[in-house]
């Protein structure tokens, strides 16, 4: 079977990792943390915070688009963080 056609299980909620990229004093990232707790406090779903003024790497990947939230490591969201679309991507 082509791998195209090939269903891969579906993760479940507690089995992703959401990551919040941003800074201190961003109004954006404090409005997409809050999402971002609602949504994963309420789905189980473990998250964490990353500041792109710790991490250079980070920073030159980022820094026009924070707040950016990915989710296992693949870019979801930036600037604004819509709670329905965050939750369907986790399958919630």
């Amino acid at each position: 079977m082509s791998p195209l056609l090939r269903r891969t299980p579906r993760k479940k909620p507690t089995e992703r990792t959401v990551t919040l990229i941003g800074k201190p004093d961003c109004h954006l990232c404090e409005n997409a943390e809050a999402v971002v707790e609602e949504v994963c406090g309420e789905l189980g779903t473990p998250w964490e915070k990353k500041d792109i003024t710790q991490d250079e790497e980070l920073y030159r990947a980022y820094w026009e688009q924070i707040p950016v939230v990915l989710i296992d490591g693949e870019q979801h969201d930036f600037w604004r963080v819509n709670p329905q679309r965050l939750r369907a991507a986790l399958g919630g």
